[in-house]
């Protein structure tokens, strides 16, 4: 038996997928969500095969929920978004239905899973999608992250400064460090560049954080900052630092 949990906020479009589910008696709907926070608890308890997922929901949308999960299950995602962003989801073979859907395109979608089920590109797709840059409005101010069973949305005027940390990075705020599997290319091309600078490969600091750029040995420099945290700078990172600071 094939699990599937539908997550949306609105139980119309619940009810339509519920109901164009019907003929596919090898299909079960372990559970209805109304939110990411109720999904990210669903799919750890079930461990569904696929999930119907909408982006735009209260409290966290449909991409910061899937970043909470190690291993997101394959999706179709149940959108109103622009066509723009439409030619991101094509381009990475993730399937999805543009609100309102006809029972012909939701066939489509779930045939086309069907087909891709279990296969190297299937798995991989979400993944990739999660790096693109369509992003939420809400996103560019604050980081969704997953605290042993809590999640916790950090607002970004918090953060420190952000450090690699293999295949996650450190985000430090002033009281504490949460880990997130996401990459430093991303949050340096997500994260506003008028307020975060990468000053190294391995660190993202904060400009208001920053006190003074101090000297080092043989041309190289740190960054001080208000929690007198010390971070290096490469010599790219102190050139881009400085035209940043206007000196």
């Amino acid at each position: 038996m094939i699990k599937v949990i539908l997550i949306d906020d609105e139980p119309l479009a619940r009810s339509i997928t519920r109901e164009y589910l019907q003929p596919y008696t090898d299909i079960e709907i372990a559970q209805e969500c109304n939110d990411g926070f109720e999904g990210v608890k669903a799919i750890t308890t079930h461990k569904p095969d696929l999930i119907f997922l909408d982006i735009q929901m209260p409290k966290i949308n449909g991409f910061e929920m899937l970043e909470l999960l190690e291993q997101p299950p394959a999706v179709i995602f149940t959108t109103a978004f622009d066509e723009y962003a439409m030619k991101a989801f094509e381009a990475h073979a993730i399937d999805y239905l543009l609100k309102p859907f006809s029972k012909d395109r939701f066939d489509k979608a779930i045939q086309k899973w069907l087909q891709q089920r279990g296969s190297a590109t299937a798995e991989k797709s979400t993944q990739v999608l999660l790096q693109e840059e369509i992003r939420q409005p809400e996103e560019r101010n604050r980081i969704v992250v997953k605290e042993g069973g809590n999640i916790r949305i950090i607002p970004v005027h918090e953060i420190q400064y952000i450090e690699a940390y293999d295949d996650y990075v450190k985000i430090y705020t002033q009281k504490e460090m949460f880990l997130k599997k996401k990459t430093m290319s991303f949050y340096e091309q997500s994260l506003d560049a008028n307020q975060f600078v990468r000053v190294h490969r391995s660190y993202i600091i904060q400009l208001n954080q920053l006190t003074r750029i101090e000297p080092l040995e043989k041309d190289t420099h740190v960054a001080l900052l208000k929690s007198n945290v010390r971070v290096p700078l490469s010599k790219s990172g102190y050139t881009k630092l400085k035209s940043v600071l206007g000196l």
